[in-house]
């Protein structure tokens, strides 16, 4: 379990809560059993993505995966025992008062099936053309939740939040967490390993369902279909990685998707500004972040 935990990565997701919850001027000593919940509900996610019979991904944050290390059945009880774990810090934390501790229970639970359930209709694409609105939903279940979770922590720790501002910082969760992940759809391809901590073109070259590999389906289905079947001819990286780069280059697509982050940022930004009396520079600054990522 610590193998995974202890790895490193962004915490994009503790940092979200953390942020939301300064904007209330929330003691952060009562704001770390959240954001150490969501991040343990996030690396156990990971550990089981990683599987052959999931992602079948061999690294993860410039280590082997844990299924490479421990092996498969040790990595899926790593996984199920850190999602286990996540309830047991939340659920502990007796700064946090016991009310407030259901609802933020609560939260979780749904957003951890949430977040499952996109995970399986992402599994049931593979393969299969998807219009743009399915991906976007998929994508609000298996990447928004649990960042819809991370601000929602923050906010509801505030004991006077208001409706409103839970349903604004609600709709700027949801636009920074599709732009979060075409980035990552982007970055995948654009990339390289050692900055991203993992293998590059995964995701397409399984078959698996990308805002890139979306876009290009209905850009050119014919053209799309010809590159993706002979992959399995090729190797990943001297012959696949730069024939998707050139095609999404030359369709226009890798900026058309840059552009959508962009706006999607912009929108949440806007989102922000109708939240009063609160300094939300921090949250904007996070927007920011997104579009600068490079892993």
């Amino acid at each position: 379990m610590s193998y995974s935990v202890l790895a490193g990565g962004k915490r994009f997701r503790p940092i979200l809560t953390y942020t939301t919850a300064s904007l209330y001027d929330i003691d952060l000593i009562k704001v770390d059993a959240c954001a150490c919940a969501i991040e343990l509900i996030h690396v156990y996610s990971l550990i089981h993505d990683d599987l052959p019979a999931m992602d079948n991904d061999d690294m993860r944050h410039n280590q082997p995966s844990s299924h490479k290390t421990f092996g498969e059945a040790q990595a899926i009880l790593a996984g199920d025992g850190i999602q286990a774990f996540a309830f047991e810090v939340l659920s502990s934390d007796e700064s946090i008062e016991p009310g407030i501790r259901i609802e933020l229970l609560k939260l979780l639970a749904i957003s951890a099936y949430e977040m499952a359930d996109g995970q399986s209709i992402d599994l049931s694409v593979v393969n299969k053309k998807v219009d743009i609105e399915f991906l976007n939903n998929m994508h609000k279940k298996k990447t928004g939740s649990l960042i819809s979770c991370a601000v929602k922590f923050g906010a509801f720790l505030n004991t006077n939040i208001d409706s409103k501002d839970i349903n604004i910082l609600d709709s700027y969760s949801n636009h920074i967490g599709l732009a979060y992940q075409i980035q990552d759809d982007v970055l995948e391809i654009f990339s390289d390993t050692e900055t991203m901590g993992k293998s590059l073109g995964s995701d397409v070259a399984t078959g698996k369902v990308t805002y890139l590999s979306c876009a290009a389906s209905d850009y050119d289905f014919a053209g799309w279909e010809d590159l993706t079947s002979s992959f399995k001819r090729k190797d990943m990286k001297s012959e696949i990685i730069p024939a998707l780069r050139n095609f999404f280059e030359e369709c226009g697509l890798k900026t058309k998707a840059e552009q959508m982050v962009e706006e999607l940022l912009k929108l949440a930004r806007v989102e922000l500004e109708s939240i009063q009396t609160v300094d939300k520079s921090n949250l904007a600054k996070f927007a920011e972040l997104i579009l600068q990522r490079r892993k």
